[in-house]
């Protein structure tokens, strides 16, 4: 397997700081703890290579246009659905950094071979031999 290099520039990150949705207490109304996070793949400085596997994932955060949109809400301040946010997006791109290793056709061996078909006999000699006793 190899992986390819990357780095996310914080210019192609753009963070827009929400309300977030549920109960909240008293503060629901007045504080904008929820992060939206947009990032641009076809304007990026991902490599082309990541750029093409992005726009080719069936996930419902990359929008038509080829945006990934991540909303963090689920902690209590901004700064660490910011960090969430950002966490999300480098694994999703890390998802798709890693290229598998092709597989190569293999042939058993002629020992392995040899074992199946003895294995193979030996039980049909236990059944054949479950047949009947004769007096």
């Amino acid at each position: 397997m190899s992986r390819t290099a990357f780095t996310l520039a914080p210019d192609d990150i753009e963070i827009t700081a929400v309300r977030a949705q549920g109960a909240g207490g008293q503060n629901v109304n007045k504080v904008s703890s929820a992060v939206h996070l947009r990032f641009d793949i076809r304007a990026s400085s991902l490599p082309d290579v990541l750029k093409e596997r992005l726009l080719a994932l069936a996930d419902h955060r990359i929008t038509r246009e080829g945006v990934i949109v991540i909303k963090a809400q689920t902690q209590r301040t901004q700064e660490r659905n910011r960090e969430e946010a950002i966490a999300r997006l480098r694994e999703l791109v890390e998802r798709v950094s890693f290229t598998p290793a092709s597989r190569r056709a293999t042939r058993p061996t002629f020992a392995s071979k040899v074992r199946r078909l003895d294995g193979k006999t030996r039980r049909g000699e236990i059944k054949a031999n479950r047949g009947r006793v004769l007096d």
